[in-house]
């Protein structure tokens, strides 16, 4: 009975690494990526309206806010994990409901994309709070654009192409990433996250943690950079598409911008080094005036379409340097107590700027054309980049700083 005395090694699931959420990340960006050029063209060819274009993003975008806000309730009736699941089916069923097309099945088909995305986002988010630590931060956000910059660069161009060749191949295709996203979701084996709570539980009403976010400026800061940014990129992605259809320059150069402008992803290792080197606020506040310039002068200069393009095309630039640092000052200052409520608050960055772009828009285009709603941004990119300079000098350096005088200071 010797053998009774040998040890005896347990197994257990591996920890997510960084790299595990960077897989994550750019399989859902293959999802993403493939209908982002796509769906304003189907939604614009059901309706063949802009304005109305603008009314169904406003709708969608109140719908998936009031859904985001409600996930972290929802986790306390329904594990994390097949919340998370439920968003990959939701892609499914958007996908399902674009193909079958028309002005009723392609404003559903946005809403359960947008729900999808709204699901998935914050259940991912939690997930990286639990397991990446706080210096860890950054270089997760920087591995996961790199693992979604081939699909957020070769989607929207692929997507349009497809659609040129047979309407519903740019749907499947990202049908089938949804589920290579739900599959990878399972192997990696996240569970429902490290559940850490204090003493005495927060209370149930998901809107009882607002009151704890409202009360601590630099996620109110952090936050609204976000939404500003999502602005950008809902200016980028939807007007300016329509903008070339109705300057004449077709319907393909919005999808070959949107992939040019995306293959600066690739380039997110130097700009992380850059935004560490340089500080947070340096970086977010030159990003934010970038920004306000391109977008002030596409529109002071839309009688000429190619130029128009390429100064939006340099506003990207400013655009990914936020999607890199942008949220670092909200990702760094979560309570690990409250990680999953926070998740959800700051995920819905993404329904604000989608109920405040078309909101906007629609009343810019009540009186001027759609080269308004680039000015329009612009504005709200200025306010962005005098908000940004209340940000700590020291945000995002190196710690201890032997007090070492960094820039800004």
């Amino acid at each position: 009975m010797a053998t009774r005395y040998l040890p005896l090694f347990l197994k257990h699931a591996a920890t997510p690494r960084v790299e595990s959420f960077a897989l994550l990340a750019g399989l859902e960006a293959a999802v993403r990526g493939t209908l982002i050029a796509v769906m304003p063209l189907t939604v614009y060819d059901a309706v063949r309206d802009a304005g109305v274009v603008s009314r169904i993003y406003f709708f969608v975008g109140i719908a998936s806010l009031i859904w985001g806000l409600l996930v972290p309730w929802a986790t306390r009736h329904v594990p994390r994990r097949w919340l998370y699941t439920l968003g990959t089916a939701l892609y499914v069923i958007g996908m399902v409901l674009a193909i079958v097309g028309g002005p009723v099945a392609v404003p559903l088909s946005l809403l359960a994309n947008a729900l999808a995305t709204a699901t998935v986002f914050v259940c991912f988010n939690a997930y990286v709070l639990d397991y990446i630590t706080r210096a860890d931060l950054g270089r997760s956000q920087s591995m996961q654009m790199l693992y979604a910059a081939t699909p957020w660069a070769v989607g929207p161009l692929l997507g349009v192409w497809l659609r040129d060749l047979w309407a519903p191949a740019p749907f499947l295709l990202a049908a089938v990433f949804a589920g290579a996203l739900a599959t990878a979701f399972w192997v990696l084996r996240l569970g429902n996250g490290k559940q850490i709570t204090r003493a005495k539980g927060p209370a149930l009403n998901p809107l009882a943690y607002l009151g704890r976010f409202a009360g601590q400026p630099r996620l109110i800061a952090g936050w609204l950079f976000a939404v500003l940014r999502s602005c950008g990129w809902w200016v980028y992605v939807v007007y300016l598409p329509i903008f070339c259809i109705e300057a004449g320059l077709g319907d393909k150069v919005g999808g070959v911008a949107l992939s040019l402008s995306n293959a600066l992803l690739f380039t997110t290792p130097l700009l992380l080094r850059m935004v560490y080197r340089r500080t947070v606020r340096v970086a977010v506040r030159g990003a934010f005036a970038l920004c306000a310039v391109t977008l002030v002068a596409a529109t002071l200069l839309s009688g000429l379409p190619w130029l128009t393009v390429l100064l939006l095309m340099a506003c990207s630039f400013g655009l990914v340097l936020l999607d890199v640092a942008g949220g670092l000052p909200f990702m760094m200052a979560v309570k690990p107590s409250e990680r999953t409520e926070m998740a959800a608050v700051y995920s819905s960055f993404r329904d604000v700027s989608g109920i405040l772009t078309p909101g906007a828009a629609y009343l810019v285009l009540l009186v001027a054309p759609v080269a308004g709603v680039f000015a329009a941004c612009g504005a709200g990119m200025a306010a962005a980049w005098l908000m940004a300079g209340r940000l700590h000098p020291r945000l995002g350096a190196a710690r201890p700083s032997h007090g070492v005088a960094l820039p800004g200071e």
